[in-house]
C-alpha cells in the first residue's frame, strides 16, 4: 500500500493504548475480532431457488447459510437438518419437523451451475458437519460386494471434540519461539525496489509436534440475524459450546502460508455481472457518480484479491472512552438535540426526494413511454421542492457545525439557534403550497398512465425492486406532504422547551404558526391521498380482485385471522374496507400475492363472540346476509380491535345507504359461492407456500406490510398508518446482538413500522431492515449485564437486539417512535 504514513501513525497511536499486552494476548485479541465477522471464512457458492432467484450457499460451523448478494437471509442449523443430498444440479436440504408450526417446508431445493459444483459443495458440507458436530471420526462404510449406491465419501481426520480432548488431556511439547520485532519503516521513504521486497516480520508459534497443519478456531457470531428488504433473517442458530482455557485450544480452519491484510473501510467480496466492487446495482449515472454527487473512495476503487472479508466502518466498535469524549465535546442543551433531529431527518427526507427527482426520472429517461403531461407534472411539482430542501439542508448542517464548534470557530455571533433557519425555509415552502397540493394529482395520473401502458407498469415494478426504492413508489410521492407534519412536531417541541424570553422563541413560534396553517390547508388532500395510496398498494398485493381504488371506498384494517372451516382453523389474511370484508390466503404467484377466497358485504352484518360455542380462544362469528364465518384472533386485544372496527364500518355503511360493490374479479372461471366450498379448495403446495418463511423473497412485493402481518400474525389499521407517518426518526445508533461483545455503529431510519440500517447517512440504500410489528420494547435488565446508558432492547421470540443512543433526549425519542409502531 503506497502513502502509508498516516496509516502507520494511526497504528502507532492505537498500539500505545495496548501497552502491557503480551504478544500472545494481542494475537488472541485479533482472533477475537476476526471470529465475530459474519463473512470471515465463508466461501459463497452460486445457486438459484425454485423461482430462479440468484442466491449463494455457504457452510459454516453453525450449519448452512443462504445469502442474497452479500446479505445473509437464512440459516439452517445442523440440528434442524435431517439430510443433505444432491441430484444432478439440484442440491436438496431436508429439514426436521418444526413442532411450533402446523405446516412447514420439508425439503428445500437449490439449483447450482453443474453437477460437479453440487457435489463439491455437498462434500464441503459433509466435512463441516462431521468436524463440528460428531464426537469422533466417522468410520468408513463397508464396501458392497456387487452394487454400490450413493457416495462413499466420508470425513477423515480428528473432529473438533477430539482435538479439544487431545489438547486438554495430553501434555504435548510446545516449541519455544522468539518473536522478531522490526522498526517502523515508512513506505513512502523506501525506494521502489525495497518496497517490493519488504516483508512482514516473521513469527513462529507454539504448535503440536505433529505433521498436521496449525489449526485456529475462528467462530462467527451465531446470533447475527441480518434482515434485508423488510425481512427478518432465519432462526438464530445455536452455537457449539465454547471452550475455555488457553487460546491455542480454540481450533478450526487451516492457515497456510498466506498473510492477513487489514484495511479499514474496505470489504473484499466477489461481485457479479452488473455490479461494482461496492455491491451497487448499475445506476443511471456515469462511472463514479451518484445522485448526491459523492465520488467513490479511492480505497474502494479496486476489489481486494483476498478471499476473506476485511474490516469495514460498519464493523467498527467504538470504545467507552470515545463515547465519553464525544459527550463532553458536544452541547448538552435539549434545543441542540431537537435541532440535530431536524438535521438527521432532513437528510433522510432529501434521500427520499432524490428517489423521485433523480433515480426515478433517470429510469424513465431510458424509455420514452411516460406521457409528456405526466412527466411535466412530476418535474414542475417536485424539482422546486427538492431544490428548496437542498439549500435548507446545507443551512441546517452549517448551523449545527457552528453550534458544535466544529466550523467557523472565529465567527462571533449567536448561532446556537435553529428557529430562524426553519422560519426562512417554511416561508419558502408557503410559496410552493400550490405545488404541494398537486402531489396527489401526480399519484393519480401516474397510476392512470400505468393502467394504460403495460410497459410503464412493468418499468415502475422493476424500479420498486431496486434497493434505492426501499418503500413503495407511491409512498415516496407523498413524502413532501408528510414532511410538513414532522416540521410541525419539531417546532412544537422547540417552543415547549424555550421560555418566552429566549432569543429563538419568537422565530420558532412564527415558524410554528406558518407550518400549522399549511398543515391545516393541506390536511384534506393528505388524508385523501393516503387512503388512495394504501388502496393502490393493496391492489398490488391481491389477485382475483377488481376496481379496489374507487371513489368513496376507504381502507380500515388488514391483518391475520384464523378461519374455521371443515379442515379446522386455517390462517387467512383479512382486509376490512368501508363497504366489505375480504379474506385471502397466500398464493403461489411470482409476486407473492394473496389470493382472494371470499367477500362479506358489511351491510346488515352482525357480530357475536363465540368462544364458548366453538371452544376456540378469541373467536367470534360474523353473520352476513348470505353466509356466516367463524374467525379467531391471535389474542384478546386483536379480537377487540377487529370487532370495534367492523362494528364501526357496519354503522357507517348503513348510514350512507350505499349499495355494496362486488370486489371479486368477474374473469374468474371458477367463481363459486363460499357455501359451495369452491373458493376454499387449496392444494398442499399452496398451503406449504403460505407458510414459507418471511426471509424468502423473490420480488419487492414480498416486503410489504401485508406479508409482515401474515408472518407475525398481527394486524394494522389506517389509524396506525397515519400515526406512523408522523412518527419517523433518523440518526446514529450503536447496535449489539444478544451474544456479541462489541457495539456496531449504524445509521438507522425508522419509518413504515420498520428500522432500516445504513452504514452511514451518505448511503443511497439500506443494507438491511427490521420490521418491528410483533416486537416488544423494553430496557435491559440488570441480569443482562449491559452496563451502558441510554440502551433499549427489542425482542421477538429468540431474536434480541440492543440499541444505544447518544443522549437522554434521543433515547426517549427512539423509545417514543418505536412504541408507536408496536403498541
Amino acid at each position: 500500500m503506497p502513502n502509508q504514513d498516516a496509516l502507520m501513525d494511526k497504528i502507532t497511536e492505537y498500539h500505545q493504548k495496548h501497552v502491557g499486552q503480551t504478544p500472545a494476548e494481542s494475537d488472541y485479541q485479533l482472533l477475537e475480532i476476526a471470529r465475530r465477522l459474519e463473512m470471515y471464512g465463508v466461501r459463497l457458492h452460486p445457486a438459484k431457488d425454485r423461482e430462479g432467484t440468484k442466491l449463494s450457499l455457504a457452510v459454516s460451523h453453525i450449519g448452512l447459510l443462504v445469502f442474497q448478494g452479500h446479505t445473509k437471509i437464512n440459516a439452517f442449523n445442523w440440528s434442524k437438518v435431517r439430510k443433505l443430498s444432491f441430484k444432478r444440479k439440484r442440491f436438496l436440504i431436508k429439514l426436521r419437523p418444526d413442532l411450533n408450526q402446523s405446516a412447514y417446508q420439508d425439503t428445500l431445493e437449490f439449483v447450482m451451475a453443474s453437477r460437479d459444483c453440487c457435489k463439491i459443495f455437498w462434500k464441503i458440507c459433509v466435512e463441516y458437519h462431521a468436524f463440528f458436530r460428531l464426537f469422533e471420526e466417522p468410520k468408513p462404510k463397508a464396501k458392497a460386494v456387487l452394487f454400490t449406491r450413493g457416495s462413499s465419501f466420508r470425513f477423515s481426520g480428528r473432529t473438533q471434540k477430539q482435538v479439544f480432548d487431545y489438547v486438554k488431556d495430553s501434555e504435548f511439547q510446545k516449541v519455544p519461539f522468539e518473536r522478531k520485532h522490526s522498526k517502523k519503516v515508512s513506505g513512502g521513504s523506501l525506494p521502489p525496489q525495497d518496497r517490493k521486497t519488504s516483508t512482514v516480520p516473521q513469527e513462529s508459534v507454539s504448535v503440536d509436534q505433529t505433521d498436521s497443519p496449525l489449526r485456529l478456531t475462528l467462530q462467527a457470531p451465531v446470533d447475527d440475524p441480518t434482515v434485508t428488504n423488510g425481512h427478518q433473517a432465519g432462526p438464530e442458530a445455536q452455537a457449539l459450546p465454547s471452550t475455555t482455557g488457553h487460546p491455542e485450544q480454540q481450533i478450526s480452519g487451516v492457515i497456510s502460508g498466506s498473510s492477513l491484510v487489514v484495511v479499514k473501510g474496505q470489504k473484499a467480496f466477489p461481485f457479479g455481472p452488473g455490479q461494482n466492487p461496492n455491491g451497487h446495482q448499475p445506476s443511471p449515472f456515469g462511472p463514479g457518480q451518484s445522485p448526491n454527487g459523492h465520488q467513490p473512495s479511492p480505497i474502494n476503487a479496486h476489489s481486494s484479491p483476498l478471499s476473506s472479508p476485511l474490516f469495514t466502518d460498519a464493523g467498527y466498535v467504538r470504545t467507552d472512552d470515545e463515547d465519553e469524549v464525544r459527550r463532553k465535546k458536544f452541547p448538552t442543551d435539549k434545543a441542540y438535540f431537537i435541532a440535530k433531529e431536524l438535521l438527521t431527518t432532513e437528510r433522510t427526507f432529501q434521500k427520499d426526494l432524490a428517489v423521485i427527482t433523480v433515480w426515478f426520472q433517470a429510469v424513465l429517461g431510458k424509455e420514452d413511454i411516460l406521457p409528456d403531461s405526466v412527466r411535466t407534472l412530476i418535474n414542475t411539482n417536485y424539482d422546486p421542492v427538492y431544490q428548496l430542501h437542498q439549500a435548507f439542508l446545507k443551512e441546517v448542517e452549517q448551523r449545527l457545525q457552528q453550534w458544535e464548534g466544529r466550523s467557523n470557530a472565529h465567527v462571533k455571533g449567536d448561532y446556537q439557534r435553529v428557529g430562524d433557519v426553519m422560519l426562512k425555509n417554511i416561508q419558502g415552502l408557503k410559496q410552493l403550497t400550490s405545488l404541494l397540493q398537486r402531489h396527489g394529482e401526480v399519484l393519480v395520473e401516474l397510476e392512470r398512465s400505468c393502467r394504460a401502458s403495460q410497459r410503464l407498469q412493468e418499468l415502475c415494478g422493476e424500479f420498486e425492486q431496486q434497493k434505492v426504492c426501499y418503500l413503495s413508489l407511491n409512498m415516496f410521492l407523498l413524502r413532501p406532504l408528510h414532511r410538513l407534519l414532522h416540521y410541525k412536531l419539531i417546532l412544537e417541541r422547540l417552543c415547549k422547551h424555550y421560555p418566552p424570553t429566549h432569543q429563538d422563541f419568537r422565530d420558532s413560534r412564527a415558524a410554528l404558526a406558518d407550518i400549522s396553517e399549511m398543515v391545516l390547508q393541506l390536511q384534506g388532500t393528505m388524508m385523501k391521498m393516503e387512503n388512495i395510496q394504501k388502496l393502490l398498494e393493496l391492489k398490488k398485493d391481491l389477485t382475483g380482485i377488481q376496481d379496489l381504488a374507487i371513489s368513496g371506498r376507504e381502507f380500515i384494517r388488514l391483518g391475520c385471522l384464523s378461519k374455521l372451516s371443515g379442515k379446522g382453523l386455517q390462517q387467512r389474511m383479512f382486509f376490512l374496507f368501508s363497504d366489505s370484508l375480504v379474506y385471502t390466503s397466500r398464493g403461489m404467484t411470482a409476486d407473492n400475492q394473496f389470493k382472494v377466497h371470499g367477500q362479506l358485504p358489511l351491510h346488515g352484518m352482525t357480530i357475536r363472540e363465540s368462544e364458548d360455542e366453538w371452544g376456540v380462544p378469541h373467536s367470534f362469528t360474523l353473520f352476513g346476509q348470505r353466509q356466516s364465518v367463524v374467525v379467531a384472533a391471535s389474542c384478546a386485544s386483536e379480537m377487540v380491535k377487529w370487532i370495534e372496527d367492523i362494528r364501526m364500518a357496519v354503522v357507517l355503511v348503513e348510514q350512507s345507504n350505499r349499495p355494496s360493490t362486488d370486489l371479486l374479479s368477474t374473469s374468474r372461471s371458477d367463481r363459486k359461492s363460499p357455501e359451495e366450498g369452491g373458493v376454499e379448495a387449496e392444494s398442499e403446495e399452496e398451503l406449504s407456500a403460505s407458510r414459507s418463511s418471511l426471509e424468502r423473497q423473490s420480488a419487492q412485493r414480498g416486503n410489504t406490510m401485508v406479508h409482515v402481518c401474515w408472518h407475525r400474525n398481527t394486524s394494522v389499521s389506517m389509524v396506525d398508518f397515519s400515526v406512523a407517518v408522523e412518527n419517523q426518526l433518523s440518526g446514529n445508533l450503536l447496535r449489539k446482538f444478544k451474544n456479541s461483545n462489541g457495539w456496531q455503529k449504524l445509521w438507522v431510519v425508522f419509518t413504515n413500522f420498520s428500522l432500516f440500517f445504513y452504514k452511514s447517512h451518505q448511503d443511497d440504500y439500506p443494507l438491511a431492515s427490521l420490521p418491528l410489528l410483533g416486537y416488544s420494547l423494553t430496557v435491559p435488565a440488570e441480569t443482562e449485564n449491559i452496563q451502558k446508558d441510554y440502551v433499549f432492547k427489542l425482542h421477538f421470540k429468540s431474536h434480541v437486539y440492543y440499541f444505544r443512543s447518544e443522549s437522554q433526549y434521543t433515547f426517549q425519542r427512539w423509545m417514543e417512535v418505536i412504541r408507536s409502531a408496536i403498541c
